[in-house]
């Protein structure tokens, strides 16, 4: 409130000196630099009508700014400021903010005034500038050379404009001081003296009040008076009626400042009950909420008794009070059955001992008995129950209309506030009565999430070192614990070599992984899940022995064997550096759990492992090992097996012709497994059989078909591609059933070699078409199996566009690096795993 009326004050001060000032351009300043206060402005401009009709800047503040003297003396149109619109010389100043408004007097305009400021102007900034141009009009209608008005008149016109700055006050003894001193320099009185109902003596005074005294009264009926003492003479009439209506300003502004003050004194108190509500919400806790009330309702009432009485199991009880014991229960007792009975339907009740209500009859008995005036009570309802009471003694006080309201309204929400506490309190006693069930259940959770993933890890990826590294995360997931490492068996037998490390905090990585990554011997039996102690550690040595300062320190460890009932198949050692949360020994249990379900994944992967290792040596033990020599010819192959146990049917081979050509087969037999072992044996065979009688690659496939109808079981069948090429670049090609091989140019061209014809063991005889083709120096010839193509994402297909995507980006580059990069290419694309076999040669020409 002091913020909203020092700009008033100004402004009236101004006024003043309007009226005590001769001199125009001196209230002229004055105006400015009190409406660069009031409106926060950080340019003022006022401007005076001159003879010519245009309005002149005569005051500009700031006075030092360097616009000052740029401004002063400027003109603009008088039609331009009472449109409200700036002048060109103030519409230059580059702020967010711009106010005109037009000093008028008489009703017509008599000058100007203009605001600016960086930041945007409010509806308060308004009515700041109406005033200041109000006073603009008063100086130039009282002060402008040639004006002969009177002082009275000057003084009329600033007690006007001065009864309305009071009108800003909110504070009934200021304005009452403001108001004395106003009309004191305003009419030249000695002194004066103002009283007013509901103000303690003495009364405000100013000056010497002694003397001819005229008084005047303030309001309608009044409610105080303004009594000016002005020596022997009292003023003339004239002057007594400009005093009168002054009067009557000033009284509707102190008015208006003490219901102020009432308003502030409710809104108060409301900001109080809100305090108790807001606070009884946010801790939830009954006994707070009952304590918080008690206090505050004791000192928005100003009184020392205050009880709650809440009814629970069919009694009503005293669960906080202050002041109130004994005989006061039977008060409340008394209360609550009249407010459960005739009086159900009052919001509240206020009980005297000389009352005469038949209803309050035991209340009154009560009171009399507990030594108590009178009472009042509000119930509580929650939702439509009654829960209890809140009792307020005033002694021998009677609430009024607002106290009772405010403690109707702080019962209600009392009411709302305890239902509330008790339904949390009971929750949170649910809550604790199940907090170990669910400390359970989480714990049997957090077990099948971890033997989840280590059986899907074996699922997936059918990986032993997957399958390792699963079980060490999901264990130290599961325990909580910083780091965990598992170690295998060497190929001797005496040592366990670290093959899985995980550490939760990415920064302690490198450090941790230098102790668990150490191998440890080997023990001679296996022992049951264990904590690893500080003497322990030393005593097994090895990794663990690093352990031992960290133990000491308070860190924990355990070690959990993982084994099969015959055989120690790895060595698990959990490790929690922080001694806040250390590796439990109720944890062992369920760590053994886990590494029964650990000990069948890696025993799984690890015949899985060796069973797969049988299948691709018997599968390689097919395939050439050495490239060909030919001149002017590089050759490059590759072959990867899918992610199965089982022995794939891709074959190719390499035979130096007599002739100096070399040829190339490339097949894919049906099925997997021995069948298809046998018939890539059988393909590899008639390959080597036929190719020196029969090395045109029509010729042979025919021949091949007739030999491979007899040999293959019903139902299956062989595609095969086959291709001679010699050093200058000629190549002869024929397919049957088999993906087109590509042609891939020196400059990256993609393109097939097209032929085709039916695979081999379907029908004979048959006849196969030969293509012939040649390769420039630099170019190659790719033969692929449809595992290449066929490899898949998601549902997609690697495909042909991908596949010459890839020999665009390695054209150039030596034959085996060009097989390199697709393969890689491939198994990028599945994600890593290959669904299909894949093989791939290439034949380039040297360039």
């Amino acid at each position: 409130m002091e913020a909203q009326r020092l700009p008033l004050e100004a402004l009236a001060d101004a006024a003043a000196r309007i009226a005590a000032s001769g001199d125009l351009s001196e209230a002229l300043a004055a105006i400015a630099a009190a409406a660069l206060q009031a409106a926060e402005a950080d340019l003022v401009v006022l401007r005076v009508l001159d003879d010519g009709g245009e309005l002149v800047a005569r005051a500009v503040e700031p006075a030092t700014s360097p616009l000052a003297a740029e401004l002063s003396g400027t003109r603009a149109p008088a039609e331009r400021i009472a449109a409200a619109e700036p002048s060109d010389a103030i519409a230059r100043f580059r702020g967010a903010g711009l106010l005109v408004v037009p000093a008028r007097a008489g009703g017509r305009i008599v000058g100007g005034v203009e605001l600016a400021r960086a930041e945007p102007f409010s509806d308060g900034d308004d009515a700041v500038a109406a005033l200041v141009a109000a006073e603009v009009a008063l100086a130039v209608r009282t002060l402008a050379p040639g004006t002969h008005a009177a002082a009275v008149t000057r003084r009329a016109a600033w007690l006007e404009l001065a009864g309305e700055a009071l009108a800003a006050g909110a504070d009934p003894r200021r304005a009452a001081r403001q108001a004395v001193r106003i009309a004191v320099e305003a009419t030249g009185a000695r002194g004066a003296v103002l009283t007013l109902d509901g103000l303690p003596e003495p009364a405000v005074e100013h000056g010497d009040a002694t003397g001819t005294a005229v008084e005047l009264p303030l309001g309608e009926p009044p409610f105080g008076a303004l009594r000016l003492s002005f020596g022997d003479a009292p003023p003339p009439l004239d002057e007594l009626l400009v005093l009168s209506a002054f009067a009557a300003r000033a009284a509707y502004a102190l008015r208006a400042a003490a219901r102020a003050e009432e308003v502030e004194a409710e809104l108060a108190r409301t900001r109080a009950l809100l305090e108790v509500v807001s606070e009884a919400v946010s801790r939830l806790s009954l006994a707070h909420t009952l304590e918080t009330t008690v206090e505050r309702s004791a000192e928005l009432l100003e009184v020392e008794q205050v009880g709650v009485y809440l009814r629970e199991d069919g009694r009503l009880f005293a669960a906080a009070g202050r002041g109130v014991a004994g005989d006061h229960d039977d008060v409340a007792a008394a209360l609550w059955e009249a407010l459960q009975g005739p009086l159900r339907a009052r919001a509240s009740v206020q009980a005297h001992v000389s009352g005469r209500e038949r209803a309050l009859t035991r209340v009154r008995a009560a009171l009399h008995a507990a030594g108590q005036s009178s009472v009042v009570a509000v119930p509580l309802h929650a939702h439509e129950d009654s829960i209890g009471l809140l009792l307020a003694y005033p002694g021998g006080r009677e609430l009024g209309e607002n106290a009772l309201a405010l403690l109707t309204a702080l019962g209600a929400q009392l009411a709302v506030a305890v239902q509330n506490a008790r339904l949390h309190e009971r929750a949170t006693e649910l809550g604790a009565a199940l907090s170990d069930a669910l400390d359970a259940e989480r714990a049997a959770s957090r077990q099948l999430s971890a033997l989840y993933e280590i059986s899907s890890s074996f699922t997936q990826t059918l990986s032993l070192d997957a399958t390792l590294a699963a079980v060490t995360e999901a264990v130290a997931r599961q325990f909580g614990a910083d780091a965990a490492a598992i170690r295998v068996p060497d190929e001797r037998g005496d040592q366990l070599v670290t093959r899985a490390v995980h550490v939760a905090d990415t920064r302690l990585a490198e450090a941790v992984r230098t102790i668990l990554e150490r191998p440890q011997p080997q023990p001679a039996r296996w022992r049951a899940p264990a904590l690893l102690d500080a003497a322990g550690a030393q005593r097994l040595g090895g990794a663990h022995a690093l352990l031992a300062p960290f133990l000491e320190k308070g860190s924990t460890a355990a070690l959990i064997p993982i084994a099969t009932r015959t055989e120690l198949l790895a060595e698990l050692t959990l490790v929690s550096l922080d001694p806040a949360v250390p590796v439990a020994r109720e944890t062992l249990a369920t760590a053994q759990t886990i590494a029964q379900q650990a000990a069948l994944a890696i025993d799984n992967a690890r015949l899985y492992q060796q069973q797969k290792e049988f299948a691709e040596t018997m599968q390689r033990s097919l395939l050439p090992r050495e490239r060909p020599a030919v001149p002017g010819l590089d050759v490059g192959r590759v072959y990867e097996s899918a992610a199965r146990v089982d022995v794939g049917g891709d074959v190719y081979d390499f035979l130096e012709l007599p002739d100096g050509r070399l040829a190339v087969v490339l097949g894919d037999v049906t099925g997997h497994g021995i069948d298809a072992t046998a018939d890539m044996a059988m393909a590899k065979f008639v390959f080597r059989s036929l190719a020196r009688e029969h090395p045109e690659p029509s010729a042979f496939l025919a021949h091949a078909n007739d030999v491979v109808v007899d040999e293959i079981a019903a139902g299956k069948f062989i595609t095969m591609a086959y291709l001679t090429v010699d050093g200058a670049g000629e190549v002869r090609c024929a397919s049957a059933g088999h993906p087109q091989p590509r042609l891939v140019g020196p400059d990256g061209a993609v393109e097939p070699v097209r032929c085709g014809g039916l695979a081999l063991g379907i029908d004979a005889p048959q006849e196969y078409e030969q293509v012939d083709a040649r390769l420039e120096p630099g170019a190659a010839v790719v033969l692929y199996t449809d595992g290449v193509i066929e490899s898949r994402r998601e549902g997609e297909l690697f495909g042909l566009d991908r596949l010459d995507e890839a020999l665009t980006a390695t054209a150039g580059r030596p034959a085996q690096e060009v097989a390199d990069a697709v393969l890689a290419a491939c198994r990028a694309f599945a994600g890593g795993d290959l669904a299909d076999d894949c093989a791939l040669v290439v034949i380039r020409r040297a360039q």
